[in-house]
């Protein structure tokens, strides 16, 4: 039952993602400066967002997993990793694409970019050392993961605190209606996308957890045998 509310909700909302690509987005006002190449903004900004809301969950999974070891701890962490990989990739992309028409070139060691560039790196680098960190892995991750918790901040005042290209935080909030409108309409349907992804995947590490425990388990109680 819960398999399929889960398909249900995430069908729901990749159809909802669809419409207002279709509604808000295409009904949006051109931005007078950079014209129809600004509309990007309605999914990299969400994207964005999610990325960084993505390592804060795992953050704070990961600092509960350092002092109070759990199974559930530890597969959030991983899990919002994994989001945050995807999106953070996806940010990246778009950001690419952005600044070509922009900016006349694919990529510039702006200020938040650079500083986007390294969390998704240092969560690239988590995803690593879960898997080939050995034994310490956990604890190695679950430090990677308070590293790059503490550079979301950096990452959000980039823009304002160094000299940048990149447009400063005080552009959302300078957005006519129609503009926040097409902007929120995407986030709502991307966040409950990344949501349902991750309980997935939730679930999916603590079953293989679980089943890695009960094999060593029988291993155990085969060699007292």
């Amino acid at each position: 039952m819960r398999r399929t509310a889960a398909v249900v909700f995430f069908g729901l909302a990749i159809s909802a993602l669809f419409i207002t690509s279709a509604i808000f987005i295409v009904n949006a006002p051109l931005e007078r400066v950079q014209g129809l190449i600004q509309k990007m903004m309605y999914y990299k900004v969400p994207l964005a967002w999610l990325l960084m809301l993505a390592t804060l969950v795992c953050a704070g999974a990961s600092l509960k997993n350092l002092f109070a070891p759990s199974i559930r701890a530890d597969a959030l962490a991983k899990a919002s990793v994994e989001i945050g990989v995807l999106t953070g990739a996806c940010v990246l992309i778009t950001g690419c694409l952005w600044a070509k028409k922009a900016w006349g070139t694919w990529w510039v060691w702006d200020a938040r970019l650079t500083t986007s560039l390294l969390l998704w790196v240092i969560l690239l680098s988590y995803l690593l050392a879960r898997a080939y960190g050995g034994p310490a892995s956990e604890k190695l991750s679950a430090a990677l993961g308070l590293f790059a918790g503490a550079n979301v901040p950096l990452v959000y005042v980039s823009s304002t605190w160094w000299r940048t290209l990149h447009p400063t935080n005080q552009v959302v909030p300078s957005l006519n209606t129609p503009m926040r409108l097409a902007l929120y309409s995407s986030l709502i349907p991307l966040l409950i996308i990344c949501a349902i992804l991750t309980a997935i995947a939730v679930a999916m590490i603590e079953a293989s957890k679980r089943l890695d425990n009960l094999s060593l388990d029988i291993e155990d109680a085969e060699d007292v045998e």
